[in-house]
């Protein structure tokens, strides 16, 4: 089968694809000047991580000699080419558009100037700041004879220097050197205003530290400085079947990945020729070498972005997240779910709806033991600092920290550390699986029996990205779904026989299955001439299995409407293959994060919150996590966010047979889901 007929599109080129839609985010004229810089930020973050990660992965293929073609249809070495093509063009364009960003900005009083443009004050100004602030932070690194080349740390920022000492001829080798710039201190250096002047002034602190350069090299003058950026491979190899101490086997990966073999090489254009060489032969990098025509390393636009005063009318307008109408009037979360369940949907409802659930069970007498999973969590988070709480209290604590969590793994080890002097148990899940779930269990002591109070949720415990990301998460005191997740917390931190699910699924062992029951029971349905329906809602879908079981359903005549933010490897609208599947994707001001499964089941809907992603390491490598939603009121709700996505057509995309993306046809009235959920009463209505 031919490259272009295949059923499927790669999963890295369909990445690509999802980052090309955050660039347009960045290129839209409608959004906001100082969100523009944040999306371009978001661009080079996304870069970082798919070249430290997936890329490396690939090289690692290559390398080993791997030639096999993957099930979309590409060897190793085929896939690296055309990655490297697609992702030269989006870089391209990025920094055409942080050209055209930077020069809105200037328009309204935000100025980026070149050192040299510096008046006679502003100079002296920043030759202050340089001597007092700069130089001390600094370290040249010399590489000759003697000293060996300095370690570069990936994702940090260098400038490459030759020099001459004074006397030399101009023929001779020049020396080498380097000068990391501190990531400490602010990129963009703010410079006092010029006088009767409203604008706010920057220079780049690399700049800075060119136009001073000598002052590092005493008797030695710099004949050329050039940044650079190194990404090396970030992936942990971990043996935890022979650790003998999981903590200890990823701090001693953690130092590995300092010196992870190079990946990509960002050099500033223009670069002195012998300095790249050097470069390239200490670094053992040949190819994968970027030239960027402008500041290297962009993610440092949001921290800029994010430290301007003012300005209000370049920015999102602000949204205060509204606390659970539910909770509002009462002290006692137990009480109301005793009555009801209830849903939350963030960033539009206040996560302080689950610190606040933590603290009361942390306080109440009656409280016997918590239970959690934690994943990713914010830097001062509540919840650890509750969970802490209810064990010096007496309580039976129990946390599942995720130790493998890609870039969070020190954060984790200090929040694991720090919960056990507590006196909590800390579990570090199974060998071989990560923990993704996101559950929260509380047993609570009531009259002649104990009840279970559970949280479900669709993303991490984390009360910073819970204001940045769409998610949705359950409580609830249905003895069912309390009793799957006491018997899941049992599976994870002891010994235990398969258990029979009532309400949950769970990954590995049969959320894949229960999927595929529910796909074929609406085939069935379809088959049967009833109407047959499913909405999905996912960041990614890659599972090979997963898309063949739904083509059949579509074949079968179910309508098959899916939300994927990222990857999609699903190809829609081939006739006789896909007909009844429809695709978009939806990147606007908040990540849409939630994993939202809908089913028409004849009339008798169904509808699932989830933890987990239509991947295969998701289904296979992971433990996560699916749970119904019982209440109707709730079930319509959900139904309700579901409907709005589909309907956007402001920021939603289609995804095409041919694996590009179109924006959705505006014929209706105009329609952005994520405004318009802003509104609580959008999905919030009673059946």
């Amino acid at each position: 089968m031919s490259r272009e007929l295949s059923q499927y599109v790669n999963r890295d080129l369909s990445w690509i694809e999802f980052n090309r839609r955050v660039l347009a985010e960045a290129q839209d004229p409608d959004t906001p000047l100082l969100e523009r810089a944040k999306f371009l930020a978001i661009v080079s973050s996304n870069l970082d991580e798919f070249m430290s990660v997936r890329v490396a992965g690939i090289q690692d293929q290559i390398k080993a000699g791997f030639k096999k073609v993957d099930f979309t249809g590409y060897t190793p070495a085929g896939l690296w080419k055309r990655i490297m093509k697609r992702t030269s063009e989006m870089v391209a364009d990025q920094y055409k558009t942080y050209r055209d960003v930077m020069r809105g900005l200037s328009k309204e009083g935000i100025v980026l100037r070149p050192i040299e443009d510096l008046g006679a004050a502003q100079e002296k100004a920043m030759e202050e700041y340089y001597t007092e602030i700069v130089f001390p932070v600094l370290t040249p690194m010399a590489f000759d004879q003697s000293r060996p080349f300095p370690l570069v740390h990936t994702r940090e920022l260098y400038m490459a220097v030759l020099l001459r000492q004074e006397g030399d001829p101009a023929e001779e080798e020049p020396y080498f050197a380097i000068v990391q710039v501190p990531s400490i201190l602010p990129r963009f250096v703010e410079v006092p205003g010029r006088k009767n002047s409203k604008k706010i002034e920057f220079v780049l602190l690399e700049e800075l530290i060119e136009k001073h350069i000598d002052t590092l090299f005493n008797g030695y003058e710099a004949i050329s400085v050039s940044p650079f950026r190194l990404t090396r491979n970030a992936d942990l190899t971990l043996n935890e079947e022979g650790a003998e101490d999981l903590i200890e086997e990823i701090e001693k990966e953690l130092r590995k990945r300092r010196r992870g073999l190079p990946v990509r090489l960002e050099i500033a254009k223009g670069m002195d020729p012998y300095a790249l060489s050097v470069l390239q032969e200490e670094l053992e990098i040949g190819e994968n070498v970027i030239q960027i025509d402008g500041p290297l390393d962009l993610s440092s636009l949001m921290k800029f972005a994010g430290s301007l005063p003012g300005k209000e009318s370049l920015r999102y307008p602000p949204i205060t997240p509204v606390y659970p109408v539910e909770f509002e009037e009462t002290e006692d979360m137990f009480e109301v779910l005793r009555g009801r369940d209830v849903l939350v949907h963030h960033p539009y409802e206040s996560f302080d709806a689950v610190n606040d659930f933590l603290l009361q069970a942390a306080d109440d007498p009656d409280v016997l033991a918590i239970k959690m999973t934690l994943y990713r969590v914010s830097g001062q988070s509540t919840l650890v600092q509750a969970l802490a709480k209810a064990a010096e209290a007496g309580k039976q604590v129990t946390v599942v920290v995720e130790l493998k969590a890609r870039f969070d793994e020190e954060r984790n080890i200090a929040w694991a550390r720090q919960l056990e002097k507590a006196g909590c148990h800390v579990v570090y899940g199974l060998v071989g699986l990560k923990t993704h779930a996101k559950i929260l269990l509380v047993v609570r002591r009531e009259t002649n029996r104990l009840r279970r109070y559970v949280h479900v949720g669709t993303g991490n415990y984390n009360g910073n990205t819970a204001k940045l990301y769409t998610d949705v998460g359950l409580f609830t005191s249905h003895p069912v779904i309390g009793a799957d997740a006491s018997a899941l917390f049992n599976e994870i931190t002891g010994y235990s026989a398969p258990y029979e699910w009532k309400a949950v699924a769970v990954a590995p062992s049969g959320l894949r299955d229960r999927l595929f029951e529910l796909i074929n029971r609406e085939k069935e349905h379809a088959l049967a001439g009833r109407p047959a329906h499913i909405i999905a809602k996912m960041n990614s879908l890659s599972h090979q299995d997963m898309i063949d079981k739904l083509y059949e359903a579509s074949q079968a005549g179910v309508e098959i409407e899916l939300i994927v933010r990222g990857v999609c490897s699903l190809r829609p609208g081939v006739p006789g293959r896909s007909d009844n599947i429809r695709v978009i994707s939806i990147v606007d001001r908040f990540l849409e994060h939630s994993r939202l499964l809908y089913v028409r089941n004849g009339g008798q809907e169904e509808v699932f919150l989830s933890s987990a992603d239509w991947m295969t390491r998701n289904l296979t490598r992971r433990i996560e996590l699916m749970c119904p939603v019982f209440d109707p009121n709730l079930k319509r709700s959900v139904i309700n966010i579901l409907r709005s996505n589909l309907r956007d057509n402001v920021k939603a995309r289609e995804l095409q047979p041919n694996g590009s993306y179109a924006r959705v046809d505006n014929v209706l009235p105009p329609f952005r889901s994520q405004f318009a959920l802003q509104d609580i009463t959008t999905w919030k209505e009673p059946v």
